[in-house]
């Protein structure tokens, strides 16, 4: 026997409330599977760091300092981190590891890391390892083998970084199809120096650009008024290495990276066993690296699904950030910065030198009476620019001694018709 009319009327308009209910839920969620997030970001020594929050063995949820590295498919953080999440730490004579953290929080956002196998931690004293790397002011990474997984928009010009879902965030400007390592992350970007066609990384995450060291000698050997220097100033001073007193920097007439034709592109020669390095993790042949010192003026956005990244010009005028004093630094973490040499300028040394001014070893204390303990390279290099011909006084620590030194900012790197024409 069949219901009556008004109980068959029930349990449809029942079963279309529902059903329309399920549907609203899942379009709800869909919706917020699409949502991407935007944070601040710091763009510190060209680095981008943002804030995210860990959650610690109570249940809380711990600040962090992140830093955008997609140039790197490893996984590092700070011993500090790692001993505050509990995380179990085990060390070798070169580096210590420890489990990942179970995720990462981004502006309300849940970055899973779980996948990861380890994350790395710099060797060095607990009581320096308050951060990840010293002279930087962020305490874990997020590599490129998870960001592959997202929409990543990095904001130079507004100082931004976004990150969601495959199809959430909306590129703009120009585009180039890139060839991306399927199992980190790593991207590759066709380009072109002097018609000959070559693969480069796309890092923002590395504060300067490298070439391999036989491609920029052999430029270097051709175009010999190519501004050019010896000694990592300024941008090129990464982290303080001892061998960043001997690397080689030029400019390039120009580079074509993409869809951008960047114009005196500044470049470390990139050594053979640096560079085989690189490529044996791209999985292709690359030349070398080309990092956020020439991307500060774009929106950089890594579309990884359909793998094209997007430059979105945002402002068209050039930083001057070989306009420096002529110094080579370690940062010290808690302590003043170690010099480790002076760049020279027209042949001779940008600073002097000597019993009267900077001998390698010497400490910078401060710089203008600044203090430069505890801060980062960054902001160490912010105090060093300036005018070209600006006078600066540098405090510089020797033997338990203070003493002022006066050294002039330099315009490093200059064009040939800037120097023909006599300016500094």
């Amino acid at each position: 026997m069949r219901p009556p009319i008004h109980k068959r009327l029930q349990f449809l308009m029942r079963t279309i409330g529902i059903g329309c209910l399920l549907a609203l839920l899942t379009i709800s969620a869909v919706g917020e599977e699409k949502n991407a997030v935007t944070v601040p970001a710091t763009i510190d020594h060209n680095r981008v760091v943002i804030r995210g929050d860990l959650q610690s063995p109570d249940g809380s949820t711990q600040a962090v300092r992140v830093w955008v590295d997609n140039g790197n498919p490893d996984l590092y953080m700070s011993r500090r981190l790692a001993t505050a999440l509990a995380l179990a730490v085990k060390c070798s004579d070169h580096e210590c590891s420890s489990p990942p953290p179970s995720s990462l929080l981004i502006g309300g956002m849940t970055i899973p890391l779980t996948a990861l196998k380890e994350a790395k931690i710099p060797l060095r004293p607990v009581n320096q390892a308050a951060v990840l790397a010293l002279g930087m002011d962020a305490e874990i990474n997020l590599p490129s083998s998870v960001l592959r997984k997202y929409d990543v928009l990095v904001d130079f010009v507004e100082h931004k970084f976004s990150i969601g879902p495959p199809g959430s965030i909306r590129f703009r400007g120009p585009s180039a199809k890139v060839q991306i390592n399927g199992e980190n992350g790593l991207i590759q970007v066709p380009s072109q120096i002097e018609g000959k066609k070559y693969n480069l990384a796309l890092d923002v995450g590395s504060c300067i650009s490298f070439l391999s060291e036989e491609i920029f000698d052999k430029l270097a050997a051709a175009h010999a008024d190519w501004p050019h220097m010896i000694g990592a100033a300024g941008s090129a001073n990464m982290w303080g290495a001892p061998e960043e007193t001997k690397w080689k920097v030029m400019r390039l007439d120009r580079l074509q990276f993409g869809p951008l034709f960047l114009a005196s592109p500044a470049m470390v020669a990139l050594p053979k066993s640096t560079l085989d390095f690189f490529q044996k993790r791209a999985g292709i042949a690359t030349v070398g690296v080309v990092g956020s010192n020439l991307l500060v003026n774009y929106r950089v956005g890594l579309d990884y699904v359909h793998s094209t990244v997007y430059f979105e010009l945002g402002r068209p005028f050039n930083f001057p950030d070989f306009d420096v004093v002529g110094l080579i630094l370690r940062p010290e973490g808690d302590g003043p910065f170690t010099i480790l040499g002076v760049a020279d300028f027209e042949g001779k040394p940008s600073v002097p030198t000597g019993d009267g001014g900077i001998q390698v070893g010497d400490h910078l204390v401060a710089v203008n009476d600044l203090p430069v303990q505890s801060v980062t390279m960054g902001q160490v290099w912010s105090l060093l620019g300036g005018t070209p011909g600006k006078e600066k006084k540098l405090t510089i620590e020797r033997g338990g001694r203070q003493f002022n030194v006066a050294a002039r900012v330099q315009h490093f790197l200059a064009e040939e018709a800037e120097a023909k024409s006599g300016k500094k």
